[in-house]
Parts: structure tokens; sequence; C-alpha cells
């Protein structure tokens, strides 16, 4: 289920994927929601583009450490792309 920022007080949640377009972020959230997974999203900024580098604003995924696999296979039987940092721990402000 979504949870507020104060959910992760304390803790160290991780960052499990990026959602780059709103439909995405839509299907990510009934994803782990229909799998009772607690998850963080916030929007924040990103790097993209390789030739025109931009910064662009994304819906970004955090699960805390423990709830990690579970979620990553989640996401993997729904088709998401797993980026290289799928694992590292960031907090949420």
């Amino acid at each position: 289920m979504k949870q507020e920022a104060a959910f992760f007080d304390g803790k160290e949640p991780v960052l499990i994927y990026i959602a780059k377009r709103l439909n995405e972020a839509l299907k990510l959230e009934a994803l782990l929601t229909e799998a009772g997974l607690d998850y963080g999203v916030e929007a924040d900024e990103y790097r993209g583009g390789i030739i025109f580098s931009t910064t662009r604003t994304g819906a970004f995924f955090y699960v805390l450490p423990d709830s990690a696999p579970a979620a990553l296979e989640i996401m993997r039987r729904g088709g998401y792309k797993l980026y290289a940092g799928a694992a590292a721990p960031k907090s949420l402000n």
C-alpha cells in the first residue's frame, strides 16, 4: 500500500524504480498495491538523454529493504526493466 514519507522516518528506504511516464507510475502503483507491499513514491528530478542531456521529472518508488526482493520480483514479472542501481538505499524527504 502507498505510504506517506513519515512511514519511512528513521529507516533507509531502497529506490526500486524511476517511472518516466504517468501511465508507467500508475501501473507500478497498482502492481505493488495488489501485492500488498508498502511503498513510497515521490516526484524528483533525474538526468536523461544521451546527446542532449536534460533534467526531467519522474516518479521515484521506494520500499523498505526487507521488501525490496519481493518488489523487484513483482516488477520483473510485471514487465518492468530494472535499472542498475535498483538496490541502492536512499532516504525519502
